[in-house]
């Protein structure tokens, strides 16, 4: 790096993490890839974020024309809102997205009422700002099992559903790990430990399904990762023992679910179930930190995950 910046760090194999500052330190993060001189970012955090994004290229060394992709693991707005500012500032970059993704990119205004319903809209408009679509013909859509090269390197693409219908993971083999947006889950660094890092399943609605998040987890732990670069947050290695965590966890947060009464206080009370199973994993896990602080780390998953387990369920139940 020609000038060092406090939210880029280098992690091998030309991969940069790069801070977005959404939410809070170290909690979402942008992927940037460099080969012979070509570049590509995977997620772009959100609008604010992106004045971060320009200036890891120039600490880089790396000219705005240098960028040959922008990918969207899916489009959740903490991953794809920035990706229409970013790309006025990249001449040559394409978008590239799942197919299920693509035309809320291209025209986001039903994608902002969805974020505006969760979060609300005044929310939506503090966090995000004002989202930015993206030209069509600037848009490559994503094929399970296609291939793209950067410079030479294979990004190789899979369809992972199950925190989302239009997720998609990256393989990259150069070092050997899979950029996973939410697929393979949450794990923030506070929570690390002298075991490694902890992770949990991030169950986000509105299109959580469990089997489909189980299936796609074991589809990339088939291609024996050493690595997984998460949105949220960072590089993770020790994959088989997170793998294992993140799927008891996802049975056990099902579980609980499952267990309480349908009806509209269902929500709450899971919320609070949830927070004992996560505080319960990171206390075997060696944290010692003290609950309110976890709580206040986990606030807004607790939140977001027990909204999306109890939407799967309730179409469930009504499907029953």
């Amino acid at each position: 790096m020609t000038r060092p910046l406090p939210f880029v760090e280098p992690l091998g194999h030309g991969i940069h993490v790069v801070d977005t500052g959404f939410h809070r330190p170290r909690f979402d993060a942008s992927y940037l890839i460099i080969e012979n001189g070509r570049a590509a970012f995977v997620d772009a955090g959100t609008n604010h974020s992106v004045p971060r994004l320009l200036e890891a290229l120039d600490a880089l060394g790396l000219a705005r024309d240098a960028v040959d992709f922008v990918i969207a693991t899916h489009v959740h707005l903490d991953h794809a809102g920035g990706v229409g500012l970013l790309m006025r500032e990249l001449p040559g970059a394409r978008l590239v997205v799942h197919p299920r993704g693509a035309r809320h990119l291209v025209d986001p205004s039903h994608l902002v009422k969805g974020a505006e319903a969760v979060y609300g809209a005044d929310e939506v408009r503090r966090s995000y700002g004002e989202i930015v679509g993206v030209a069509r013909e600037r848009v490559v859509e994503t094929a399970d099992g296609m291939t793209l090269e950067l410079a030479g390197r294979p990004l190789v693409f899979i369809d992972t559903p199950g925190h989302a219908m239009h997720h998609h993971c990256v393989w990259d083999a150069a070092s050997c790990g899979w950029f996973t947006g939410d697929t393979f889950g949450l794990s923030y660094r506070e929570f690390d430990t002298a075991v490694g890092a902890w992770i949990m399943p991030t169950t986000t609605p509105v299109q959580f399904q469990p089997e489909a998040l189980r299936h796609s987890v074991e589809r990339m732990l088939s291609h024996g990762p050493e690595a997984m670069y998460l949105t949220h947050f960072g590089r993770v290695g020790d994959v088989p023992r997170l793998a294992a965590l993140l799927l008891d966890q996802l049975d056990e947060m099902v579980a609980a679910a499952k267990a309480l009464e349908p009806g509209p206080a269902r929500k709450d009370a899971l919320r609070q179930r949830l927070a004992q199973i996560h505080l319960g994993s990171l206390r075997s896990h060696g944290v010692t930190l003290d609950e309110s602080t976890i709580r206040d780390l986990l606030e807004l998953d607790l939140e977001l995950n027990a909204q999306g387990i109890d939407i799967w369920l309730a179409r469930t139940e009504e499907r029953a």
